[in-house]
């Protein structure tokens, strides 16, 4: 469904048409839910990021998905299929681990220019213990060579200390919901953790 959108306007078919249908009795079931920013909770930036490898049918593209939190309300997400093939799980997941530590430095240069100066370091949770291992280790391998500027990059903010890196089980990703599809029980699990609230709904 995440491609059916932006990559079929112009040729669609029954089955998009099924999707958007899908999608709108999805948005007319929870028309309370919603995005609460607590002004009593702590700066804490957190961010997650995730992938799915090869997962566009057509091109064998992964797609990527980050979520990013302050105090644990929602301020930025993205979901985007990558521009280049990933040769392996581990090099699509790492791309990701890229894309968010790009955010994650713009995001602290945008809370300077309001006065908001951050001095912890920012978490970033990776369901791959592999891309973790590469970000921490200064020896680049044969393997990384095709993405030694991302390695770069990830690295030198991390040694920077704009972020720490954290392990998260699969089961535990948030980002899980910008990058796979979900059975409903684990859908609504993942959702409960990406900091919306129905105010409407009870406490």
């Amino acid at each position: 469904m995440r491609f059916i959108f932006c990559h079929n306007l112009q040729n669609p078919l029954v089955e998009h048409f099924d999707a958007a249908r899908r999608v709108l009795r999805y948005i007319k079931g929870t028309p309370g839910l919603g995005i609460l920013l607590r002004l009593d909770s702590a700066l804490q930036v957190t961010a997650f990021c995730d992938s799915d490898w090869g997962a566009c049918p057509i091109t064998r593209r992964s797609l990527i998905g980050y979520f990013i939190t302050i105090g644990g309300s929602p301020v930025l997400w993205k979901t985007k299929k990558q521009t280049t093939v990933s040769r392996s799980s581990t090099e699509a997941k790492y791309r990701a681990m890229a894309a968010v530590t790009s955010e994650l430095v713009w995001l602290k240069t945008f809370l300077t220019s309001l006065g908001c100066f951050h001095s912890q370091p920012m978490r970033l949770f990776c369901n791959s213990q592999a891309a973790i291992h590469i970000a921490k280790n200064p020896v680049f391998h044969e393997g990384t060579k095709h993405i030694e500027i991302d390695c770069h990059f990830v690295r030198e903010k991390l040694l920077s200390g704009l972020f720490r890196l954290f392990y998260i089980g699969s089961k535990q990703q948030p980002a899980d919901v910008f990058t796979k599809p979900l059975g409903r029980q684990q859908f609504h699990f993942l959702r409960s953790k990406l900091g919306m609230i129905n105010p409407h709904g009870p406490i």
